[in-house]
């Protein structure tokens, strides 16, 4: 069984003020052990030598996508897992992508780790539009293709009534989530990734629970409002080895970022 995670981490698990996170996030990811780690806000990761530090302390090996404008995500691999691909989605996002592709026994396992623009609904839209056309490139592309797209999207999901959430986000932070006309719910983005043929396994595994992934209970956010923004997504040859998807809560979860671990496990073995 192989376990995915993806995780905002929060500028790079460290604060303006005080000793930082990154213990805590590194000792939450030993505690969960995921073959596959999807990372966001890996401020300060891409030099300094912090990604290799984390990798080390996590057990796994890293694979970085730098950001142009924002912060770089990542891809983390437990061996034995067999990397056969990795690199950079290059697209202009705000922050970035990264593919890594591994061996397993049903075939190649593509995950693309991402995270979604903050800001402009319209824009996570376009990037979306760029995920959903690197899904269709993976290995196997086709009906049996395994895919997993992984990371913070900013963006409510389609099919649920947000009104009362959006409502209680201050003015500033609530403009994120509403469309031109300042009052249709911008759930534009995974919509697209779903159209696109990719399948929520949180929504799939437990149809109508809206689990908040942010904020945490002492990770601070206030541009939060018990939202569910990360996201693990699945072809649908994925989605059907799907065994379990949950956000992971309680303990040093609660302090170690403002966002919850979203896991996923599927039946697949390295190969």
């Amino acid at each position: 069984m192989l376990r995915v995670m993806t995780w905002n981490i929060k500028t790079g698990g460290r604060d303006r003020t005080g000793p930082g996170r990154l213990d805590r996030v590194a000792r939450v990811v030993a505690a969960w052990r995921p073959d596959l780690l999807a990372a966001q806000e890996l401020r300060g990761f891409d030099s300094g030598g912090v990604l290799a530090g984390f990798a080390v302390a996590v057990g796994m090996r890293p694979y970085l996508a730098r950001s142009r404008c924002g912060q770089p995500v990542a891809v983390l691999v437990r061996p034995p897992l067999r990397v056969v691909a990795a690199g950079p989605v290059r697209r202009p996002f705000h922050h970035a992508a990264v593919r890594v592709t591994v061996a397993t026994d049903a075939g190649p396992l593509t995950v693309l780790g991402t995270h979604l623009d903050p800001y402009s609904g319209l824009r996570r839209r376009v990037e979306a539009g760029w995920l959903a056309a690197a899904v269709g490139r993976v290995p196997g592309a086709g009906p049996g293709a395994l895919a997993l797209l992984a990371g913070d999207l900013n963006t409510l999901a389609p099919g649920t009534d947000h009104t009362d959430r959006v409502a209680r986000l201050p003015a500033a932070y609530r403009r994120r989530h509403l469309r031109r006309d300042g009052r249709t719910v911008e759930t534009r983005a995974v919509a697209r990734l779903a159209a696109a043929g990719l399948v929520d396994l949180y929504d799939a595994l437990a149809p109508g629970d809206e689990v908040a992934t942010a904020p945490t209970r002492h990770g601070g956010g206030a541009e939060f409002s018990g939202m569910r923004l990360d996201y693990l997504l699945g072809t649908p040859a994925l989605a059907r080895l799907a065994r379990s998807c949950t956000v992971a809560r309680g303990g040093e979860t609660e302090c170690a970022s403002d966002h919850y671990p979203v896991l996923a496990d599927l039946d697949l073995h390295p190969a």
